[in-house]
């Protein structure tokens, strides 16, 4: 390459050659030098995270006076920009950097200060607005970088996971009417067990979701509060009294959410507690997901050799060497999902656990694995959805004929001829190969209508008491 494709810029370190088409300067340079680490760089939900707070800053600063009109008004022009996507790869800064992720924090202040320049009608790298005595005005990056981080997750949660819980959840209850009236056998500790409706275990599908939608939400408490204002160790050192709450207030105007200064700005700073409690809600959403794909894929086994209730969506074929398989690919994606988002909860638990008196150094990897636990969560619920739940079909003739071998229909005979003779009758039944029915009969317990009544499996599968005598 050629001295042209490149441009000098200066830090506090001295000089550093940059791609001439680059926003960021010498602090961004160093880092990506310094950090050719896993080659994962922040996504769309952080860097617009961080335009957010660099906006909001700027807009306080220009309401206290603190920073010339004229170039806070350019310094809000360029960070709705990034906020925008403009500017994403101009983010080149690996995750695995600084525990303070102040590379990252530098990385946007010296693009929106370039880009900020080039609209005040100067040449990038002059400095003429200047990352540090401009953009970074008030701030630090020990509070700046924890409070992107609340912003992209409780952003991810409430724009993204929300929403596509929302879907999972409408396509569950979509199945749960749908097979209100099919009966099939329960089942307990996978033995068989006594009857339930297709419905109704789907109703228990989508409660879950439902739970979890509540459980997503209770994030909003905690990650609400922004570090924003504390700048180096809490104390505020160098940033205006009124600064927090009106930069909180220009933050919650920007996403439309509830946003505010934090209750303790060393909390904020030294410990991430409240990262470590919303993934673990994630895990939790994660751990339902993981359940009902369970449950789904068994009950679609087969389809000739399995339980065979349902019959799964052909979604892709299943096998490069047995014609006519068909696998719960989408299902089995969700497995791995929830496999992922454990792993990442280890890394968040021991992560916000591991700070250091006035300062938690693993905000990086903590935003990185929370904002990744909750897009897999949210592509994972929507695919989940459209691709395997809505497109489910339940083989009602299938089930009847199970219902009607199983065992578990002796449980109520009880109170209609007793425990031990109940008892008998199951173990005569499977001895023999008889239905439960038929040895009933047999021995002459019940006659044919009161077995009629009582072995009714519809009405085994709401809350009551049957006997002979009803």
């Amino acid at each position: 390459m050629s001295d042209d494709d490149y441009r000098t810029e200066r830090d506090s370190l001295g000089e550093m050659q940059v791609p001439a088409d680059a926003y960021w300067g010498a602090q961004t340079q160093r880092a990506v030098e310094n950090f050719p680490v896993s080659g994962i760089t922040f996504g769309r939900r952080f860097v617009r995270a961080l335009g957010i707070v660099k906006k909001g800053a700027a807009q306080a600063n220009l309401e206290l006076e603190l920073v010339p009109e004229d170039k806070a008004e350019c310094i809000i022009e360029a960070a709705d920009e990034v906020i925008a996507g403009e500017h994403d790869d101009q983010f080149p800064v690996d995750v695995f950097q600084t525990g303070s992720g102040t590379s990252s924090n530098m990385n946007a202040n010296e693009v929106i200060a370039n880009r900020a320049t080039e609209i005040y009608g100067g040449e990038i790298g002059t400095r003429e607005i200047h990352p540090n005595d401009h953009v970074n005005f008030g701030q630090s990056s020990n509070d700046v970088i924890p409070t992107a981080m609340h912003i992209a997750s409780l952003e991810a949660v409430e724009k993204d996971l929300i929403p596509a819980l929302e879907t999972l959840q409408e396509a569950l209850a979509e199945k749960e009417d749908e097979y209100a009236d099919v009966v099939k056998t329960g089942r307990t500790h996978l033995q068989d067990a006594t009857p339930v409706t297709l419905g109704q275990e789907f109703g228990g599908y989508r409660t879950q979701v439902e739970k979890g939608i509540v459980r997503a939400e209770s994030t909003r408490e905690h990650l609400g509060e922004l570090a924003l204002g504390g700048t180096a160790v809490g104390t505020g050192l160098n940033t205006h009294p009124d600064f927090p709450e009106l930069a909180a207030e220009y933050i919650s105007e920007e996403t439309g959410l509830a946003f505010r200064e934090a209750d303790n700005h060393f909390e904020a700073q030294a410990a991430h507690d409240a990262m470590a409690e919303a993934h673990g809600q994630l895990r939790t959403i994660a751990g339902s997901l993981n359940k009902m794909a369970n449950d789904l894929r068994l009950l679609a086994s087969g389809p000739r050799n399995g339980l065979g209730e349902i019959d799964q969506p052909e979604n892709q074929p299943g096998s490069s060497i047995m014609p006519g398989k068909i696998n719960p690919v989408v299902a089995e994606a969700v497995n791995q999902a929830h496999k992922q988002v454990v792993g990442n909860d280890t890394a968040v638990e021991y992560g916000a656990a591991e700070g250091q008196i006035d300062l938690n150094l693993y905000k990086p990897v903590l935003a990185h694995n929370f904002l990744q636990s909750a897009k897999l969560l949210t592509n994972a619920s929507e695919v989940f959805a459209e691709k395997f739940v809505a497109k489910l079909e339940a083989d009602q003739e299938h089930c009847e004929e199970r219902v009607e071998q199983s065992m578990a229909l002796a449980t109520a005979l009880n109170p209609a001829i007793g425990y031990d003779k109940a008892s008998e009758v199951a173990k005569t039944a499977l001895k023999e190969d008889k239905t439960i029915r038929e040895v009933v009969l047999e021995k002459g317990y019940l006659d044919e209508d009161e077995v009629d009544d009582v072995l009714d499996p519809a009405k085994m599968t709401v809350r009551g008491i049957l006997s002979a005598d009803d």
